[in-house]
């Protein structure tokens, strides 16, 4: 079967005294049935292309499903009279989401998202908010996958839905304390920026909601929240510089919100309140970020004092609140770590964890009069464990690790964390697991994921689906390239704006070093990533196309100087100070020499298969469909190139317990035959 060829319709684009001619521009029209075509035509030259992997296919998403627990549970947590958790029912593709009264066993079925799916291909439910009387959950449904929901109300006493749904709002939602007035975000139709705050109250007119708070400024969004303690809601603006609070006593929701702090750009900060005090986490005089704290009623910032302050070598990145302690969770050389401070007396200590790589968090910890954190761990050995911790006595119980079926040993895996040298001479973290037993001699296939932005770091946690490469003789990498935060504030600003070419050396130069250490070669060195990873994806095929023997891009940001250019695209205005702002010439020259599509020449490349979403709103379906096209145009080898569009799904992909990992079985198919491994 020959691939397809989509038609060149030459558009001009000027900017700044430089011509671009983009020969695919019109594959942005999705109402034009063309570009329908075109995107269906790839995926018949896929399907064709891999027919002969659909048996490999099939046994990867059989032995991937295989490990699942079919029918599981989650830890209950206790919020008010209630412990909530969810549950999965034996080939059911999505959650139940239940509770049982304190001091009863009978379970109430808050919600059941089977039923809410029930009809459509793709389902969202996010969102999800009890009221504090406990008689009311709001809940936001997308069954689109563009991210536009509808908020839909619940009677969790006579288990009816009521008749209040507000379409076309984001997933954010806030209850008052009065359990009758809800919050809620709206976005802008067309570039779907949250950026008004609505107040509605049950049983009224949702077309009479009133407009509490709008964000005129185009590069900032906003969300409304609770605070901790539930005496407070807040509003939150922010953009990727400055941050700006508003906040209200939720006893009285139809007051008006007063501003916390005036935003300042160059200034982010998080605001919570407990026990009568505010508490700001801000990067004011502190580029990892320091704790502070004010009494409520003098919120004005000459009376903050400093409760955790700034460390060079240390990123503060959240922290919770409980009656006799403080936690904070912190990020040092790479890894987090959970540090107990008790609001009293001594006992400061951190939580303790001994493998070379892995991720800790805080869990739901809904209640604050307790001595108890719920925490999360796993790595990438270790499948998501989830422990109570005593933080008197320092005691750890685990409560629940996922269970992993078939004959899983995590000892028959091991995990190292290893340093490549960037061409600056800067340290670039890798973390990486393999089967034990096999030989380091550079015949090993090697996968290496990356991603490197929005001060994203990227966990070395475990996915049981994995284990069909290591099983496979794969060694899985991750490379910790700048443009993500996991050695503190700098390494972020590190790699964006100008220097935003940094996350693509630094993902080379893992690369290379893998191949110096003989962890693999050339022929056998693979790397995937997705969104802002996508990009890291298309960057380094073609920096170095010889560097890697296939790779696997999803939902990727390619085409990144036209993206940036249009203001009517979700994302654009917020995040000029990400990647620049074109309309100023040294950005867009800078962002020129390195966007993906705009640098596609007539070069051999690495095997190619590339994902996409038809209704993704983050990474428009076109720059990958673009991308595909073009490089099909300029092709000089008999490579593999592939596209993929889910036409029923957006930036997620499918949804669904099961069926995301059709995608993976297929992404493993890709790879595996590539591999040269025909079961």
């Amino acid at each position: 079967m020959q691939p397809p060829v989509a038609a060149k319709r030459p558009h001009t684009l000027k900017k700044h005294g430089d011509v671009r001619l983009d020969d695919y521009y019109w594959l942005r029209d999705r109402d034009n049935p063309d570009v329908a075509a075109y995107l269906e035509a790839e995926n018949a030259y896929l399907r064709e292309s891999m027919r002969h992997t659909a048996q490999i296919e099939q046994r990867l998403f059989d032995e991937i499903k295989a490990r699942i627990k079919q029918t599981d549970v989650s830890v209950p947590a206790r919020e008010g009279e209630f412990l909530y958790y969810w549950r999965y029912e034996d080939e059911r593709e999505y959650r139940i989401y239940c509770r049982t009264p304190i001091d009863g066993e009978d379970e109430e079925v808050v919600l059941d998202v089977n039923t809410v799916a029930e009809g459509h291909e793709f389902c969202d439910v996010a969102g999800r908010r009890v009221s504090p009387s406990q008689q009311t959950l709001a809940y936001v449904v997308d069954t689109i996958g563009r991210r536009q929901y509808a908020v839909r109300f619940r009677d969790l006493v006579s288990g009816t839905e009521l008749s209040d749904v507000i379409p076309d709002v984001t997933s954010n939602v806030a209850w008052a304390n009065d359990s009758q007035t809800l919050f809620y975000a709206r976005q802008d139709p067309t570039t779907l920026r949250s950026y008004q705050i609505f107040r509605h109250r049950l049983g009224c007119d949702t077309a009479e909601d009133e407009l509490v708070y709008e964000e005129t400024d185009e590069t900032f969004s906003c969300t409304v929240g609770n605070s901790r303690s539930k005496r407070y809601l807040l509003i939150a603006s922010f953009q990727t510089v400055s941050t700006e609070y508003r906040y209200l006593d939720a006893d009285d929701p139809t007051g008006q919100f007063a501003v916390f702090l005036t935003r300042a750009r160059e200034h982010e900060y998080e605001l919570e309140h407990f026990r009568g005090r505010f508490y700001i986490l801000t990067n004011a005089g502190a580029k990892n970020f320091r704790l502070l704290e004010t009494d409520e009623t003098r919120p004005e910032r000459r009376h903050w004092c400093e409760v955790i302050p700034h460390r060079d070598d240390v990123l503060l990145e959240s922290f919770e609140m409980f009656r006799d302690h403080l936690v904070v969770v912190e990020r040092h050389e790479g890894l987090t770590r959970l540090r107990i401070h008790p609001w009293s007396g001594d006992g400061d200590h951190q939580v303790d964890f001994d493998e070379p790589a892995y991720h800790a968090y805080t869990e739901t910890n809904r209640e604050s009069e307790t001595p108890v954190l719920r925490f999360g761990y796993s790595s990438l050995t270790t499948p998501v464990s989830i422990y109570d911790y005593d933080m008197v006595t320092r005691q750890r119980v685990l409560l629940k690790r996922d269970e992993v079926l078939g004959d899983f040993d995590p000892s028959r895996y091991q995990s190292e964390r290893i340093n490549a040298t960037a061409s600056d001479g800067t340290l670039v973290p890798i973390s990486l697991v393999f089967r034990r037993g096999i030989e380091r001699d550079g015949t090993n296939p090697l996968l290496l994921h990356g991603y490197g932005s929005y001060g994203i770091s990227t966990e070395a946690t475990f996915r049981s689906s994995l284990l069909s490469l290591l099983d496979r003789g794969f060694t899985f990498a991750i490379a910790h390239v700048r443009g993500g935060e996991e050695l503190g504030r700098r390494w972020y600003e590190d790699g964006k704006l100008l220097k935003k070419t940094n996350t693509f050396t630094d993902f080379i130069a893992c690369a290379e070093h893998l191949i110096a250490e003989c962890y693999t070669a050339s022929d056998r060195l693979y790397a995937i990533g997705g969104s802002a990873g996508g990009l890291l994806m298309g960057a380094i095929i073609n920096m170095r196309p010889d560097l890697f023997h296939g790779v696997v891009s999803d939902v990727p940001f390619v085409d990144v100087v036209t993206t940036m250019l249009d203001q009517s695209i979700p994302l654009t205005t917020g995040e000029y100070d990400e990647w620049g702002n074109p309309n100023e010439k040294h950005y867009y020259a800078y962002m020129r020499s390195y966007s993906p599509y705009d640098n596609v020449t007539a070069t051999p490349r690495p095997h190619l298969l590339v994902m996409t979403g038809f209704h993704d709103s983050q990474v428009q379906y076109w720059e990958p469909a673009k991308w595909v096209a073009k490089l099909r145009a300029c092709k000089v080898d008999d490579r593999r190139l592939l596209l993929r569009t889910n036409m029923e799904a957006g930036h997620g992909g499918a949804s669904g317990r099961y069926k995301q990992y059709r995608d993976t079985a297929l992404q493993y198919a890709f790879l595996l035959d590539l591999a040269g491994f025909s079961r």
